[in-house]
């Protein structure tokens, strides 16, 4: 799917005064110099697939960085640049037996764009967030300079401890704190305090023996009993989530997924000899569907499943536009030891104002589910957009984040304040006045409109 360039997959659409589509470094940094001479905002675009409008401009330039292009890939990591693809990093790496841990759903993001975001996907529950896996960054700031860091380079400036979430995944604010690398900074900053012109990204060997499966379940409780007890088995890279509610929404592009099956747990594994027998035992002791489930220790497997998996957001997607109504989905994330209360949480609002209209489904290994609300009337809608807050204010009582992997953008920069004091964002709010003091790039994206 692809998207023009002042709209996202959010549904959202903005404007702008001019789009610049620099071919290269030199014309980048001269069309952010003549923007700070004019004082014109300036909105950076990566690929699109954001959910929460971060490259959605409203006025000023919109600068698209789909020109830079560097893939270089040797033992151990990948040279990117902003505009190169997940899925071309994927391949790329691939052909030299080694992979990029990060696992993000949607492969047509540009890597500028999961760099900004932080981004983090299904293999995240082993190997973590972007900014994990960052080595090198080259920044071009809103005044048009340069800058290039290492990891281990440390900021030069002082700034308090923001307090972070107790969930593994979080990705909202700055996560300041004394003496941080520079590449903390700026990964996961959504654009708002510079530009990724490229990064060096670390790679690991592709493993030896892979086993993935699709296990389905005669009930919810069954299913949440088998995550619940599977995230402590060894050489797991994804314990993934699906409800009922979203089996049945792709069941007509996957109708061997089976009828009585209530829930589905996604998983891959590094496998060894005796993986196989040890999830036979698994699947009997949980009560799982034994003979109905899918396993497979192929590429051809791993790439059905990798499709299966896509196959849930880009559906809700497609069911949220057909219906006429923007995205809306949460992206909130508790300690995974929450993981059932938030989930309660969800059903019973859901089940009031939109039941038989949203699934749940996603990185429950992490405590990260998604609900994806597929509204069919304004009131449904209003309700929806009415419940995202409340949902918000949840997860921070449970001690976890507003925003887990997208990051807030636009439409969702109001949640700042529900996970931080006012303290905390007058601190973030200093550090982007010292790159940005006009408060020109990616304004209205992260602190709601200055």
């Amino acid at each position: 799917m692809s998207w023009g360039y002042l709209e996202d997959a959010s549904g959202a659409k903005g404007h702008a005064d001019r789009i610049c589509i620099p071919q290269d470094e030199a014309e980048l940094l001269e069309q952010l110099r003549e923007a700070a001479r004019a004082h014109v905002p300036v909105t950076i675009a990566g690929g699109g697939s954001g959910l929460t409008a971060g490259r959605v401009p409203f006025g000023g330039w919109l600068i698209s960085m789909e020109k830079f292009r560097r893939l270089d890939v040797e033992a151990g990591k990948a040279t990117v640049g902003a505009g190169v693809t997940l899925h071309e990093l994927h391949a790329a790496a691939k052909t030299t037996g080694q992979f990029y841990p990060p696992d993000p759903t949607e492969t047509m993001a540009f890597m500028g764009g999961t760099i900004a975001n932080n981004s983090s996907g299904s293999r995240s529950f082993m190997y973590g967030a972007t900014r994990r896996w960052i080595e090198r960054l080259r920044i071009a700031l809103p005044s048009g300079e340069v800058l290039d860091f290492k990891r281990g380079d440390k900021i030069d400036f002082d700034v308090p401890v923001i307090p972070q979430p107790a969930a593994k995944k979080h990705s909202a604010g700055y996560p300041l704190r004394p003496g941080m690398d520079w590449i903390d900074l700026f990964v996961g900053c959504e654009g708002t305090l510079g530009v990724v012109i490229e990064a060096d990204v670390r790679l690991l060997p592709i493993p030896k023996s892979l086993l993935n499966g699709i296990i389905f379940f005669p009930s919810d409780e069954a299913g949440l009993r088998a995550l619940e007890s599977w995230r402590s088995v060894p050489g797991l890279r994804m314990l993934e989530w699906v409800d009922d509610a979203a089996l049945r929404m792709i069941e007509r592009r996957y109708p061997d997924v089976p009828a009585a099956a209530k829930a589905a747990l996604i998983i891959e594994q590094i496998a060894d000899e005796g993986s196989v027998d040890a999830w036979v035992a698994r699947l009997a002791e949980t009560g799982a569907f034994e003979e109905k489930s899918w396993f497979g220790l192929t590429d051809a497997d791993r790439e059905r499943f990798r499709k299966f998996r896509h196959a849930l957001p880009e559906t809700s997607l497609e069911i949220s536009q057909r219906n006429g109504f923007p995205s809306l989905g949460t992206d909130f994330s508790v300690p995974v030891d929450k993981h059932r209360e938030m989930l309660a949480f969800y059903r019973e609002r859901m089940e009031r104002i939109m039941q038989g209209h949203y699934c749940i489904f996603g990185h429950a290994g992490d405590g990260h589910p998604h609900v994806n609300m597929l509204p069919t009337t304004q009131a449904e809608f209003d309700a929806g957009t009415e419940a995202l807050p409340v949902f918000a204010r949840q997860s921070v009582k449970l001690g976890g984040s507003v925003a887990a992997e997208h990051g807030l953008g636009k439409r969702k920069a109001k949640f700042l304040a529900i996970q931080y004091s006012a303290e905390h964002i007058d601190a973030m709010k200093a550090v982007k006045r010292r790159f940005d003091p006009e408060w020109r790039l990616g304004r209205g994206t992260l602190f709601e409109q200055q």
